[in-house]
This record gives structure tokens, sequence and C-alpha cells, in this order.
């Protein structure tokens, strides 16, 4: 799946114009907060967004700055969820954790060295990740995306537990992970 099929599914998962009387993110169309669609120089009412505009802050923001493109490019499937987690709980949290899970997968860094979790994707990223792809194959990928979907799923649950009104979204959130 390339990033376009992947912003179509997200814009059809998250729809058009919403304002939940207890989202903090407040006003959103097509997923994109206002707040986002200000600091991209969109000026317009968020009800009019239009989808092109949403789709350009997703590829922009979600994919390209924080380096999913070049993740694609060796694991496409694990791609594909860091750049869901991303939109969902902000790029650097998604990189994050998929630094986190190389580095407890990588059996005590016999496969390869640890990376620094410094919520970026550079090129001791990519090198973990190109390392871990050519020891474990395509059934690795699949284990990677399980330790990512683990990471995920508990903050959903911490965020729901630590304040109870996000409990009208937990479902959906569960329900809409990419893995």
């Amino acid at each position: 799946m390339d990033v376009e099929e992947l912003i179509d599914d997200l814009i059809a998962r998250e729809g058009g114009y919403v304002n939940h009387p207890v989202d903090r993110g407040g006003p959103t169309c097509w997923g994109i907060t206002e707040q986002v669609a200000r600091a991209q120089g969109y000026g317009g009412a968020m009800k009019a967004m239009p989808r092109e505009t949403a789709a350009a802050i997703y590829r922009r923001l979600y994919w390209l700055r924080p380096g999913y493109d070049r993740v694609a490019a060796l694991a496409p499937d694990v791609a594909a969820e860091l750049f869901d987690t991303a939109v969902n709980m902000g790029p650097e949290t998604a990189t994050g954790f998929f630094q986190r899970a190389l580095n407890a997968l990588n059996r005590n860094g016999s496969d390869y060295a640890d990376v620094a979790v410094d919520r970026r994707i550079g090129p001791k990223t990519l090198a973990a990740l190109a390392a871990f792809v050519q020891v474990r194959g395509r059934s690795g990928e699949a284990v990677l995306l399980k330790a990512l979907n683990a990471l995920q799923g508990e903050r959903y649950i911490a965020l729901a537990e630590s304040r109870p009104a996000n409990e009208a979204f937990l479902y959906g959130w569960l329900a809409g992970r990419v893995g």
C-alpha cells in the first residue's frame, strides 16, 4: 500500500467535519485538528477544508517529515503502522515506539546495535531496521508490528484511564489501527 492509499483509507475512517464536545483537539475536518490546519496555513472554515488540503498535511507532516517514506523502502507494513500511529499520537511518539521495539528485538545487541530513542528516523535507526529485516525476514516485520501495536494499545488505555472522557474514543482508537 502506498502513501496515497494510506491517506485515502485514513480520510475515509476520519470522515468530514467533527466537533465532539469532549475532544480536547477541538474541531476537526478529515481528521485534521484546527490547530494543525492553522499551523499549516489553512485559514478557512474547518467545515469547508478541502480534502486535498488534509491529504497534503498528512503527506507532509505524518509521512515525509518523520521519514516514514524511508522506512517503507525496507518494511512497508511497519511504515504504514508508523503513519497511523503518528496521526493519532504524533510522529515523535510513533518513532519512539519504533526505536524501543527495535532495541527490544535485537537480542541484546547480537543482531544490531541499540539505537538512541531520540524519536527521529536517522541513519542509525534505518540501519537497525535493515539489519532486523535481514536477520528476521518478512515474519520479523509481522512481529515488529505486534510490538508497535502493543505499545500503541497500552498508550490508548493509559489515556482513557488518566482522563475518563477519553473512554468515548477508546473503542474507535483501538478499532482504527492499521495493524
